[in-house]
């Protein structure tokens, strides 16, 4: 018999703007938290509860850690990822992105993040999530499906 997997399901949004060299998206580098403390990662984002759709939690977490409400959400992708021989879950996470919302974003829970910044999609900072460095390598490619974490993905 195989043995059954918890799926873990999160929503993730990417701020988008114009930039002078381009395309510039919000990050937020991570605080003292459990997972990639010090790393860049998108500035909203978390589990989807129960309950409530990957839009649904896309929206709650740009409120709770941005502050912003009424975003104009456009579904980029869903990304499949696993870490095989560790002791986790099997993950899928949906990337949105937004060009528009109400209110200005700010750090909304000052102890898991430390700092905001637009960055040029071609010029992240560093270091990035990892799964997330290869969901904005993708951000525009129109691929609906990405995997992470498995021998034929990065």
């Amino acid at each position: 018999m195989t043995e059954r997997f918890a799926l873990v399901p999160a929503s993730y949004v990417y701020l988008l703007r114009d930039g002078a060299g381009g395309t510039e998206v919000l990050l937020q580098r991570r605080g003292p938290v459990p997972y990639m403390p010090g790393h860049w990662a998108a500035a909203a984002a978390g589990h989807v509860e129960p309950g409530e759709t990957a839009y649904d939690a896309a929206r709650r977490e740009a409120l709770e850690e941005l502050g912003i409400t009424d975003l104009d959400l456009d579904f980029a992708f869903t990304m499949q990822r696993s870490q095989f021989g560790a002791a986790i879950e099997e993950r899928v996470d949906f990337f949105f992105t937004a060009r528009s919302w109400s209110g200005e974003p700010r750090i909304v829970e000052p102890d898991k993040a430390s700092e905001l910044t637009w960055a040029p999609l071609d010029a992240l900072p560093d270091p990035v999530v990892p799964h997330e460095a290869h969901a904005l390598s993708h951000l525009f490619s129109g691929e609906r499906y990405l995997t992470f974490g498995w021998p034929t993905s990065p």
